[in-house]
């Protein structure tokens, strides 16, 4: 019982995803006696279905956020975890020897965007299922409350507000990590060229999209590169909707080789997608290094102004801050701490 009251009171002290993920996969782990469990996104890309990880745990290890990219896992790979959302089921089983699987999704209505997956060698008790359902309800009811606050309501990705506090928490650690306190050993890993990266992401003539064939397929065309953006980029990066046709994403921890190849892999994925009856869209896209001293302010307005560059010389691309001032493409003058022009 004081297992269970712990876990429940962490699970209910976070408003942070990725926080929330981890403690439940560390919930469910111990309480049920598990050997691996994993938080899954399902999303949509086209007419097939993906299953990523987010957040996992093994026996005897610490959870732990996901990091991969590309869409993830066919549902087809999963028939029993398929059938059982088709038939909008509490929850699904496979047994093979030595292991035994149950997936339990995360129902919003008849929408199951997150589900979770434990595994061990045994079946579970009809015990360890009532512990199991208790987990899953107070996770689903805080992760409901998370996403009523932080979610855009046409795309289900972060809004405006949410980015505010994420990109101010990525500042606010890589200066932590940056400056440690006096006698500690600096925590930062040199040489390793990992950094945070800010992309903008903004879609090529979207008026016209409007106006030629009406705000529904509009409509449809965010909602498309919305589940583009998710299964583009790594499941503990974070995707918002900022505003009208523009998106912004925070890479955590890569280099810049890789940021580079994650964008331009989505710029290209979206340029060879068959949009229904609008065709072909494009995006154009600015990204810049998250600098622990810089102000949120002044690293979105360094993503904006690459982005800038991208849309007036010829679209469709994606340019790199950095690498445009050091080519003599592009200078900024910075007025006070808080704006830049140029």
């Amino acid at each position: 019982m004081d297992s269970l009251l712990k876990h429940m009171v962490d699970m209910t002290g976070h408003r942070d995803h990725a926080m929330l993920d981890l403690s439940a996969v560390a919930a469910v782990q111990e309480l049920a006696g598990a050997q691996h469990t994993r938080v899954l996104s399902l999303a949509a890309v086209g007419p097939a279905r993906y299953l990523r990880a987010r957040a996992s745990v093994d026996d005897g290890g610490a959870p732990r956020l996901e990091d991969e990219a590309g869409p993830g896992e066919t549902l087809d790979a999963y028939p029993e975890l398929a059938a059982c959302l088709a038939a909008q089921g509490a929850r699904a089983e496979a047994g093979q020897p030595g292991r035994h699987t149950m997936w339990v999704p995360i129902w919003r209505g008849e929408l199951a965007a997150t589900i979770l997956e434990i595994a061990r060698a045994a079946p579970f008790t009809a015990a360890e299922v009532h512990t199991i359902d208790g987990i899953v309800g107070v996770y689903r009811n805080f992760l409901s409350l998370l996403e009523y606050s932080e979610r855009d309501s046409l795309t289900g990705l972060l809004n405006r507000k949410t980015f505010d506090d994420q990109l101010a928490r990525m500042l606010q650690c890589a200066a932590e990590q940056e400056s440690p306190l006096p006698g500690q050993p600096e925590r930062r890993q040199k040489g390793t060229g990992h950094e945070q990266w800010l992309a903008v992401v903004d879609v090529d003539h979207f008026k016209l999209v409007n106006d030629r064939f009406g705000h529904l397929y509009g409509d449809e065309v965010l909602i498309l590169i919305a589940n583009m953006l998710q299964s583009s980029f790594r499941a503990h990066d974070r995707v918002f909707r900022f505003g009208g046709e523009e998106f912004v994403v925070l890479l955590r921890s890569t280099t810049l080789e890789n940021a580079r190849r994650i964008i331009e892999r989505f710029r290209a994925g979206v340029e060879s997608h068959h949009f229904p009856q609008v065709g072909t869209v494009t995006v154009s896209v600015g990204f810049t290094c998250i600098k622990p001293y810089d102000s949120p302010v002044v690293t979105l307005g360094h993503a904006d102004q690459a982005l800038y560059f991208a849309k007036t010389h010829g679209r469709n691309q994606v340019c790199h801050y950095d690498q445009l001032v050091a080519d003599g493409l592009l200078a900024t003058v910075a007025s006070n701490d808080t704006a830049e022009f140029f």
